[in-house]
């Protein structure tokens, strides 16, 4: 079988510490056999081995994103709107949107939800080799409470046992980990502010998990939510924002506690929060002098509100460790669209992140939280090769996170 060397000016591993220069992986059969220095990678390839050089480019690990809605185009309409779309026109959003998370270097995905069996099909298709794509985690159609956020997905249980019932439905049906809304969400006539579920309906959804090896991800807006969690045992808590009732974000430190002592792995989807896309793209006209006085007004008031979510999630790591953070972009919903992993990086350091500790977070550390750590994750012998390389050291500049310039899936070249 022909082996691929693959050089780089840098190689940023995965497990910290400083990029080392002049480096080589070698690759056979989709996984790492050997990471040295050029001429030592030069020297153990078989014969007729193929190089791909590039350049002065650092070469990572493939970027985890570990919250996606991949049926969603988050292109802002409404999800009313969205949801009138047929399953057959969410399969297509879909594949365009995987495609889109490929090219930027995103090699290994969570889909966090979606209608009937669209999330099952597109795994099916990645797997049958039909369209191309980022390996994929599904967890098929998230668990809700009747009217709660995501009832148009269509898994609806009310009640310990309905909830038990849902499990089994979607581990049969092969969902790799299990997804329930814990509060309200964005989805008309539910209250982000509230818990949907008690600490017991929780609770049986990830010992039913459990009992058929299933990691379990909960959907928490509300603090009230995210007790619940916290003392259900779920294994990743998603946006944990501490919303009260009344819509306000109000830091609790006493929770902040409780999360830090379980050790509950977080993925607080800042950029959703705070309409990164949207503060993004009013910047650049500001920038350029394009801005009219109505853009500036609304850049004011949008980055008030995203200073409101980012120093939450300062106060948090006071307590949290920055390694149970996962990066997530929520993808799919509102004006999220696809290809932005890097946005989240970005938040992370202005939080308080090294732009190295913000790539490992979406690296080794996003692997470890969704039970991958022994395939992905970091560029280490015996792994598979999925990787990215970036034009610039994204330990040291995190906006090189998004000037991509070679993705690989286990050792072959998709961009």
């Amino acid at each position: 079988m022909t082996q691929t060397i693959i050089r780089a000016g840098l190689l940023a591993d995965g497990r910290g510490g400083v990029p080392r220069k002049d480096q080589a992986v070698l690759v056979s059969a989709g996984r790492i056999v050997a990471v040295d220095a050029v001429g030592a990678i030069t020297g153990q390839a078989a014969p007729g081995a193929k190089t791909i050089d590039l350049g002065d480019s650092c070469l990572s690990p493939g970027l985890i994103d570990g919250h996606t809605h991949l049926s969603l185009a988050g292109d802002g309409r409404p999800y009313s709107e969205m949801f009138s779309e047929t399953d057959e026109m969410m399969v297509l959003t879909g594949a365009m949107n995987m495609h889109r998370h490929l090219q930027a270097g995103i090699t290994t995905i969570r889909e966090h939800g979606a209608r009937n069996k669209v999330g099952f099909t597109l795994k099916q298709g990645l797997s049958r080799g039909l369209i191309p794509g980022p390996r994929m985690q599904v967890s098929g159609r998230p668990i809700t409470c009747t009217g709660g956020h995501f009832h148009m997905c269509n898994e609806v249980a009310d009640g310990e046992q309905e909830i038990r019932r849902s499990v089994r439905r979607l581990v049969h049906e092969g969902a790799d980990y299990i997804k329930i809304m814990a509060s309200g969400g964005g989805t008309e006539g539910t209250i982000p502010g509230r818990a949907s579920y008690s600490e017991a309906e929780l609770h049986a959804a990830v010992h039913e998990a459990q009992h058929f090896h299933r990691l379990t991800a909960a959907h928490c807006r509300a603090s009230e939510s995210m007790v619940n969690a916290v003392k259900a045992g779920i294994d990743l808590m998603e946006h944990a924002e501490f919303l009260d009732p009344d819509g306000e974000l109000r830091f609790d430190p006493k929770l902040a506690e409780m999360m830090a002592e379980c050790g509950i792995w977080i993925s607080p989807t800042l950029q959703a929060w705070c309409r990164w896309p949207q503060i993004t793209q009013l910047r650049r006209r500001r920038d350029d002098g394009s801005a009219a006085g109505a853009d500036l007004k609304m850049l004011e008031s949008l980055e008030a509100r995203a200073q409101g979510r980012l120093d939450v999630m300062r106060q948090l790591l006071d307590y949290c460790m920055k390694e149970r953070i996962v990066p997530g972009t929520d993808s799919g919903v509102n004006d999220l669209a696809f290809g932005h992993l890097d946005y989240d990086l970005e938040l992370l350091v202005e939080v308080g992140f090294t732009p190295g500790e913000a790539l490992e977070a979406a690296t080794r550390i996003s692997a470890e939280a969704i039970g991958l750590a022994d395939e992905l994750g970091t560029i280490e012998v015996g792994k598979v090769a999925d990787l990215v390389a970036f034009d610039g050291d994204p330990t040291r500049d995190v906006s090189a996170v998004s000037r991509v310039v070679a993705v690989f899936q286990a050792g072959e070249r998709v961009k």
